[in-house]
């Protein structure tokens, strides 16, 4: 049994609904993070702890990897685009690699985001954890 792939001007078309999801949540992610910040910022303004600079300093680095998925799915997209210009051009080979490239771009994303997923959990963990302590000391 053989299998055989047929590269369509529309099969770069296909990831864009995904891509465009992707960087919607993306943007979300981002916006939400930026809000808790600002307000982390003005807390530790008012009443600095060291436990608000722990927090900073984990959403900095959210921050970076959020950015970092980011730029994997606005490259990802590009290349896509890319992808269904070679094969309008008539040019194939090329243009399967242009599409190649924007898949592993697109997954290069998902790690990214499996991992600042990870980061997430961990911080609210940390923090339900110190909430139960504090209960059960009451």
């Amino acid at each position: 049994m053989s299998f055989t792939f047929d590269f369509a001007l529309t099969t770069p078309a296909l990831v864009f609904p995904a891509i465009s999801l992707l960087m919607l949540a993306y943007t979300n992610r981002f916006v939400v993070l930026a809000d808790l910040i600002r307000q982390l910022y003005d807390r530790h303004k008012e009443y600095p702890k060291a436990e608000n600079l722990n927090q900073i300093l984990n959403l900095q680095y959210r921050m970076k990897i959020i950015k970092r998925m980011q730029q994997c799915g606005a490259t990802s997209f590009a290349f896509a685009v890319l992808s269904m210009i070679t094969s309008m051009l008539y040019i194939p080979y090329l243009s399967g690699i242009l599409f190649l490239t924007s898949l592993v771009l697109l997954l290069f994303s998902l790690i990214f985001l499996l991992k600042e997923l990870s980061i997430s959990i961990d911080a609210l963990t940390i923090q339900l954890d110190d909430l139960t302590v504090q209960v059960n000391e009451d």
